[in-house]
C-alpha cells in the first residue's frame, strides 16, 4: 500500500505559499494542511481565495474552522484551539496525538499524526519522544497502521524507516519549506516519491 504524504505549512505566511501548494498537490502530495494559529480570519481566507476551488478538497484547516465549511475544504484538523469540527462539516477529521495512550484513545477521527518521531527540523529543541522499541510495541499492539501518519523530523530519507515501523504515512514541514524554489520543491517531491515507493 503507498505511503500517505501530507505537508503542513508554516505558520507564517509566505508570499509564494499559494504557488507552493498548487505544486506540491499536483506532484503528488496527498493533502496540505494549513496551520496558522495567530492568523487573523482575512488572511486565511486570501491564501484559500489564492488557490484554486479544485484543490479545496486536499486542504485541510487547523485554525478558523468554518471556513473549512464555507469554502467546502476537505478536512478540519481537531486542537486545543479547536476541539471539535463545526457544524455542517462534512469531510476527513485530524487530530495530532503526542503519546502512545493518547493515540489509543482516538477512535473516531479519519488519521491521527503522531509526533514527535524524530527530532524536529522545523523547531529546535523538539526532541524525538518514541523509541525504535515503543514504536514496535505500539505497532504489535495494533496502535499503528494506515490511520497513522508520523510527524516531526521526518524526511525522504527517513521513510523506509517510517512505513518499517508501521505508519501510514508521513506529515512534512521543515524538510519542504527549507527550500521553496521550483528546483527545490521538484527535488524534494522526486526523493520523497523514491523512498516512499522504495522496497513496495
Amino acid at each position: 500500500m503507498s505511503m500517505r504524504l501530507i505537508v503542513i505549512t508554516d505558520t507564517a505566511f509566505r508570499p509564494d505559499e499559494a504557488e507552493v501548494i498548487r505544486i506540491l498537490l499536483g506532484g503528488g502530495i496527498d493533502r496540505v494542511h494549513v496551520r496558522k494559529p495567530s492568523a487573523a480570519e482575512g488572511d486565511l481566507r486570501r491564501l484559500l481565495e489564492a488557490l484554486p476551488a479544485e484543490l479545496y478538497p486536499q486542504l485541510t484547516l487547523h485554525d478558523a474552522l468554518p471556513l473549512a465549511v464555507e469554502y467546502g475544504l476537505g478536512g478540519v484538523h481537531l486542537n486545543r484551539r479547536s476541539p471539535e469540527a463545526p457544524e455542517g462539516f462534512r469531510g476527513l477529521v485530524s487530530r495530532s496525538c503526542h503519546t502512545l495512550d493518547e493515540l489509543a484513545a482516538c477512535r473516531t477521527e479519519d488519521y491521527l499524526f503522531l509526533s514527535p518521531l524524530f527530532d524536529s527540523i522545523s523547531k529546535s529543541g523538539y526532541r524525538a519522544a518514541f523509541s525504535a522499541a515503543q514504536l514496535r510495541e505500539a505497532a504489535a499492539r495494533g496502535l499503528l497502521g494506515s490511520r497513522v501518519l508520523a510527524l516531526g523530523g521526518v524526511t525522504p530519507e527517513r521513510l523506509p524507516q517510517v512505513r518499517e515501523y508501521g505508519f501510514g504515512g508521513a506529515a512534512l514541514l521543515g524538510c519542504i519549506w527549507r527550500d521553496t524554489s521550483h528546483e527545490g520543491l521538484r527535488r524534494t517531491l522526486s526523493a520523497l516519491h523514491g523512498y516512499a515507493n522504495e522496497n513496495e
